[in-house]
């Protein structure tokens, strides 16, 4: 029996992420009040039906003080030497708020107040539930395609999941910065395809505007340095517990260089101990 437990912030796609485990096959069951989580392992491990083999529970901040009663849970879980796993799906401040803004919902800590106090106090409470996780799945600049891609790769496909996920985003000064971005690298130093007739319609996914930002030796030398810098970095980001990079590279418009360097500098981080996603934000603008 496959028993994953599925948390996380409000409004990092809990709901989205059960339905996407009912449709591969899951029974799940959201909010099940906690003191019968384990109650309902045993006789899921002891039912002969196989709608009971893949098993996927809901917990989020609604359980309020029952939330405390999440470890001793566990440990029963143990003790029944039933193996669960627990998938915990976050995102940004500035992405939950948006998400809320939105949808015109309140946050359950809430209430009538602002969601950023909320926001601050929920991740508060539900923080041990995050360093117990198998999976921690940041959302904020995933769409539900890509989400489904994870959830598939970890639940259906069984593949090795990388908790530290480094996201490359091309994007143009022009329509503003990436709110999200950790870190933002100005590639507009560089000779410009725009201004060259045969490659101003094309763009950085085109072997020859490739070709025309990567021939100039100011290229090489700032993708290596870049390459240095990441590489460096990462291991001690994922020590310190995050779970995610997001590195802006920008150019005027989004479509030439910055797409360029974003797909050289994803190509180059492709490693084992994490996974990288590239996004071209601008590049149809």
């Amino acid at each position: 029996m496959r028993f994953v437990i599925v948390t996380g912030m409000s409004g990092a796609g809990k709901s989205s992420v059960l339905k996407m485990l009912e449709d591969a096959g899951f029974f799940c069951a959201d909010n099940l009040p906690i003191p019968l989580i384990s109650k309902f392992a045993q006789i899921a491990e002891n039912s002969n039906r196989g709608e009971f083999d893949k098993i996927a529970i809901g917990v989020d901040i609604r359980s309020g003080h029952s939330l405390d009663e999440v470890e001793p849970v566990l440990t029963e879980l143990k003790e029944m030497r039933i193996k669960y796993e627990i998938l915990f799906l976050d995102a940004s401040d500035e992405t939950l708020i948006k998400r809320y803004k939105e949808t015109r919902r309140n946050h359950p800590l809430s209430g009538s107040g602002r969601v950023e106090a909320g926001i601050e106090e929920e991740r508060k409470k539900i923080a041990f539930l995050k360093g117990k996780a198998d999976y921690v799945l940041d959302t904020s600049t995933l769409l539900v395609r890509d989400l489904k891609q994870e959830i598939d790769s970890i639940f259906v496909n069984n593949k090795v999941f990388k908790n530290f996920i480094v996201t490359v985003i091309s994007f143009g000064f022009k329509y503003g910065i990436p709110v999200d971005a950790d870190m933002v690298f100005d590639v507009r130093f560089l000779a410009n395809p725009f201004y060259v007739q045969s490659l101003k319609h094309l763009t950085g996914e085109n072997e020859e505007v490739r070709d025309f930002v990567m021939k100039s030796p100011q290229a090489d030398e700032f993708v290596s340095k870049l390459i240095d810098m990441v590489e460096f970095l990462i291991p001690h980001y994922i020590n310190e517990g995050k779970n995610g990079l997001v590195i802006g590279i920008g150019c005027t418009g989004g479509k030439h260089r910055s797409v360029t360097m974003a797909k050289v500098l994803s190509d180059a981080l492709e490693k084992d101990d994490y996974s990288v996603k590239t996004i071209h934000r601008d590049i149809i603008k």
